[in-house]
């Protein structure tokens, strides 16, 4: 059994899930929550049963109860309806996350054509796209290219969703490239540091895997997204499974190694299901595969952090 390093928990995930526990302790439940506050069943289930009220729009909340904005980032426009319902919010979006939205309204306001590379529909998406939504242009893969029209092609930038697939954004900005010769790239690079570093770790278990388990849920991009790295770096089969008991043991059938990661927004302890469980069925040496050491802490939001003595 191989174990990727790193896995789970990112930084921004960590700062995020803290920021709502944090936040319950100060100003008690119901605590709102604008969207899944990181995507992931198991968090948001757990705490749903701690108080916290998870809707889509501020119009669900209360006149002046607390709302935390998720750690995908919301538009301006977000910002103004909790401000007009005078809700007292607090802002759990990745610094990652924010740093492309400034890249957006810096962009913006020089007046390009911004194509934000990404998944249509996807919380962070719609965030960043409502910085600037006159400028931006969603592309959304290699195929979305065709359709993309610019105003001056010496004004033209691309920018992306932080959890995407190194590889795939990489054929994407190709193709962007051969149609717009002077495409600029981002400022410095947005896939974050999190997402890179777990597919790295799977690319490096993955030949050695007759099955790869990824520890995620649908609706986690980078979580998805590890289960595609996981096949195209020759792991024979991969898939996500959100807890240990939806490991299928046909799935087990033949195979001589098991490779497990997990998410960028998964607690350790259902890796660590799934490792009982694969102990359980004859999997008993767990090795780990090491590639990055991750050492980056954010600071929570000015509201919950504690005074100094």
């Amino acid at each position: 059994m191989l174990l990727a390093e790193p896995r789970g928990y990112c930084a921004g995930v960590d700062r995020a899930v803290e920021t709502v526990e944090k936040a319950l302790d100060k100003y008690g439940a119901p605590l709102y929550v604008r969207k899944e506050i990181v995507h992931n069943r198991h968090v948001v289930e757990t705490l749903a049963e701690r108080g916290v009220v998870f809707v889509e729009e501020t119009d669900e909340v209360p006149a002046g109860s607390v709302l935390v904005f998720s750690a995908h980032g919301v538009s301006p426009a977000v910002h103004e309806a909790a401000a007009e319902r005078e809700l007292r919010t607090i802002d759990a979006t990745c610094p990652l996350v924010t740093k492309v939205h400034q890249e957006a309204k810096r962009f913006a306001r020089d007046d390009y054509d911004i194509l934000l590379i990404g998944h249509e529909g996807h919380e962070e998406v719609e965030g960043t796209a409502g910085e600037a939504p006159e400028h931006v242009q969603l592309v959304d893969g290699p195929d979305a290219v065709d359709a993309v029209t610019i105003r001056d092609p010496e004004k033209v930038i691309w920018l992306s969703q932080t959890t995407l697939s190194v590889d795939e954004t990489m054929q994407t900005v190709q193709r962007l490239r051969e149609k717009f010769p002077q495409l600029q790239d981002p400022p410095s690079d947005d896939i974050c540091y999190a997402t890179q570093n777990r597919q790295v770790a799977v690319k490096a278990m993955a030949p050695e895997c007759d099955l790869v388990i990824v520890v995620g849920s649908r609706n986690s991009s980078n979580s998805v997204r590890l289960v595609e790295v996981a096949l195209n770096a020759g792991a024979r089969a991969a898939y996500l499974v959100d807890y240990a008991r939806e490991v299928d043991p046909a799935w087990l059938e033949g195979v001589e190694t098991v490779g497990i990661t997990s998410g960028a927004s998964v607690p350790e302890i259902l890796v660590q299901g799934v490792v009982d469980l694969l102990d359980e069925h004859g999997f008993h040496d767990v090795r780990s595969v090491t590639t990055a050491n991750e050492t980056l802490v954010f600071a929570l939001p000015r509201e919950l952090r504690a005074a100094r003595n």
